[in-house]
Formats: structure tokens, sequence, C-alpha cells
């Protein structure tokens, strides 16, 4: 019985791993901040479109259909571990500051930067192990586009 148990568990886990892609662990993670402060303003999510192309060179309905993926995901997840841990198994840390400046960027698409968006940011940047002045440099970069917005 705990062997199938086991094999249950384990063909579970490789399931999840063999779905997940770096658009669909960036999309989840944008889509996550887009959401923590309980207001999903369409900007964020235009932006959010722009950002996969940008980085990934995917078409428009490749995007279309990374973003509601990634809703749909997000909805139904408990935790940001298997968005984390695929961008720690294959990114270096230039490709994680880029990734915590797209959240940044997702986050000040509204034109303020809500508490609860930051505290995200922070806690994925802690969880993919981003130094700390990494994060801050990329947090500093997006408020003084902001404050040149305004």
């Amino acid at each position: 019985m705990f062997e199938h148990l086991k094999k249950f568990f384990a063909s579970d886990t490789e399931d999840d791993s063999l779905s997940m892609t770096m658009e669909m662990a960036a999309a989840a993670l944008l889509v996550e901040v887009s959401k923590s402060d309980y207001e999903q303003d369409p900007a964020e999510v235009d932006k959010i479109r722009g950002l996969l192309v940008r980085h990934f060179s995917v078409s428009e309905s490749e995007v279309e259909k990374a973003v509601a993926q990634a809703q749909d995901t997000t909805q139904d997840s408990t935790s940001l571990y298997p968005f984390t841990r695929y961008i720690n198994d294959n990114c270096d840390n230039q490709e994680k500051y880029q990734l915590v400046l797209s959240l940044w960027e997702v986050a000040a698409e509204d034109g303020r930067i809500d508490k609860y968006e930051e505290h995200l940011i922070r806690k994925i940047s802690d969880l993919i192990y981003l130094p700390h002045r990494e994060f801050i440099r990329a947090k500093l970069i997006t408020t003084e586009k902001l404050e040149n917005m305004e």
C-alpha cells in the first residue's frame, strides 16, 4: 500500500515539473503580483502580456494562452514554491534580476506600488535567492521611472 502511495505522489510531482516552463513560471509570478493588492488592474495584465512578448519572444496567441493558464494556475495554487523552484533550477542571477525587475514593473503599472505588492516581490526575491542589493536596485529603477511619470 505504501509503495502505491509513493508512486502516486512521485508521478504527480514529475508531471508538475514536466508541465512547468519558464514562461509559465514567470507568468504565474507576474500574475500573483498583479493580484496581490486585491485589484488586478487591466493595465497590469497588459503589462504582463508585453513583458512575456519582450522576454520570451512568443506570439500574441501564445501570450494569451500563457496568461490564461497562469491565472488558472495561481487561482488553484497554495504556494509559490513550484514556480520559484523552477526559476532556481533554471535561471542564473541575471535572469532572476530581470524577473524581479519585471515584477516591479507590473506592480508600478497602475501608478503606485502597494505594500502587498512590495511584500510579495520581496518574498519572491528571497525564495529565488536573489541578493538583496539586486532587489533594491530593481526597486529603485522602477520607482525612479514611476516618479518621472508623475
